[in-house]
């Protein structure tokens, strides 16, 4: 459904920004892109990959941003992240063995394209060149000086520079250049006030 590119190049370039990242692996689920509902249909394929995988902790989309898709896929994650963890949903995997439950014990959104407030901050200084670089593995989605592509939100000379800003301003109040800002799902828990920055 979106504007610029095509589901193969999309996912071409998913495929070379995971590689900058250093995924373990990458899956896309086959949930329509722009058009997906909050059903069982749906949650059951993220709560298959949870409990294969087993992550401790799951990072998605922000709760509310410019896209309503966003939004959408942050409920639904948050929510199969809960479903995953109850014994009487059944899933099994690809060898058709039964799954056990597994919950997450931790789910944080990051934080997109509205300014949200961020319940905390985590230093990227170190690894900002690295965001961008796999940032800009997304080229059908970026400034075209040819101005052949139709423009979007993103697509603006403008917008990398707004990525970049983005990061300063989570940065300052913890007085690094750069940051990366998460909003909590639930209230995170800490043993000692010292665990605070």
């Amino acid at each position: 459904m979106g504007t610029r590119g095509t589901a193969e190049i999309r996912a071409a370039e998913a495929i070379e920004s995971a590689k900058i990242l250093g995924a373990v692996f990458r899956e896309t689920l086959d949930i329509p892109d722009g058009l997906f509902e909050h059903k069982p249909e749906n949650w059951l394929k993220i709560v298959r990959v949870l409990r294969a995988c087993r992550p401790e902790i799951v990072l998605c989309n922000a709760p509310d941003d410019r896209h309503p898709d966003h939004g959408r896929a942050a409920r639904l994650t948050l929510d199969a992240c809960f479903y995953a963890g109850l014994e009487k949903i059944e899933t099994f995997d690809n060898q058709g063995n039964k799954q056990e439950k597994w919950r997450p014990k931790a789910v944080h959104h990051y934080i997109q394209d509205k300014q949200l407030t961020a319940d905390f901050v985590v230093d990227i200084t170190a690894h900002f060149p690295k965001k961008m670089e796999a940032i800009l593995t997304f080229r059908s989605q970026f400034f075209d000086p040819t101005g052949e592509a139709p423009n979007t939100p993103i697509s603006g000379k403008d917008f990398l520079h707004f990525m970049e800003a983005k990061g300063r301003v989570f940065g300052r109040p913890i007085g690094v250049a750069f940051a990366e800002g998460f909003i909590c799902s639930r209230t995170p828990g800490v043993g000692d006030l010292f665990d605070l920055g």
